[in-house]
């Protein structure tokens, strides 16, 4: 019986001594989360200003997603025999030059994708990788300094496929006025003097204007974070029609030497692409009554960053 209570008191000590050892460490883990805030705070200032020093900035980081799947005999769904699958690929580049007096900043995007669906029980159907994807963007902005927040500038920018129908339609920017720079890597461009040259063999509706320029870029690494935002937009003074914008978000977080998980999505508006879209199966369709619905993309997969 003495052992029996010499055991049970034990137990008690080693669990009250665990216990006790647990709340001192948790007690102690507040005060080293808020140094390790605070060590983080001046990395990300110190690297600010490594960013703002003059000289070339280069880098990369791009998103590979992929699913492949194959039934056979899986009689619970329509179609029991069925090979399928989708990869998805997206890069995002960029190259800064930023001098005393002036700024060069270059960037490109590339969203390719490939999807396929085989029946195998139809010999007839499709078994091949089909595009899905296709979206290839370049800029080059030129400022000349003013300040250390304004410029006189001038962008060039190209949008377009290469997959399936490159340049048709080709949308060529071509600008000059101001540039903003309220913060390091955030870039907002106002041009109100813009020709929109647009490239396509269905001249009836690509038709190129006179207008104004709006563009905004921010593109940050923080730690394991590669974040990339772009909002690229074209108000034409002839006609609303000829109008349009697009805005791309990556995001990617590094896990593991450089590879890591990441996302992109991209909304998009044009008229014009909807028009001839629409005249495809129905030539009667017109400006004042083409259904302009809002252009989505999304792509989720593994990151790697150069």
């Amino acid at each position: 019986m003495k052992n029996i209570f010499l055991t049970i008191a034990l137990v008690f000590t080693c669990a009250y001594g665990f216990s006790q050892t647990e709340e001192e460490l948790t007690s102690q883990l507040g005060p080293k989360k808020d140094s390790i805030a605070a060590i983080q705070a001046r990395v990300d200032a110190i690297q600010g200003k490594i960013d703002a020093l003059p000289g070339w900035k280069k880098g990369a980081f791009g998103t590979i997603g992929a699913n492949l799947t194959n039934f056979n005999n899986w009689y619970a769904q329509g179609t029991p025999n069925v090979s399928s699958g989708n990869i998805g690929v997206t890069v995002n580049a960029f190259a800064n030059l930023n001098q005393e007096k002036f700024f060069w900043r270059n960037s490109g995007n590339i969203n390719l994708g490939w999807v396929k669906f085989d029946d195998t029980d139809i010999d007839t159907d499709d078994d091949s990788f089909r595009q899905a994807a296709d979206v290839f963007t370049i800029s080059s902005l030129y400022g000349r300094k003013i300040s250390d927040k304004f410029a006189i500038s001038g962008l060039g920018e190209y949008r377009t496929t290469i997959l399936d129908n490159f340049n048709d339609p080709g949308y060529l920017d071509l600008g000059a006025g101001a540039t903003w720079t309220p913060i390091t890597d955030l870039v907002i461009v106002i041009h109100p003097l813009n020709y929109n040259f647009v490239f396509s063999n269905n001249d009836a509706v690509f038709q190129s204007s006179l207008g104004a320029k709006i563009l905004a870029d921010y593109t940050r690494q923080i730690g394991k974070v590669n974040f990339k935002t772009n909002f690229s937009m074209f108000q034409s003074y002839e006609n609303g029609d000829l109008s349009n914008y697009t805005w791309i978000n990556s995001l990617g977080y590094t896990l593991w030497n450089g590879i890591g998980l990441g996302l992109e999505f991209g909304l998009r508006n044009n008229k014009q692409e909807a028009l001839n879209f629409a005249q495809a199966t129905d030539p009667a369709t017109t400006f004042d009554n083409v259904d302009n619905a809002l252009q989505t993309y999304f792509l989720f997969g593994l990151n790697y960053a150069f």
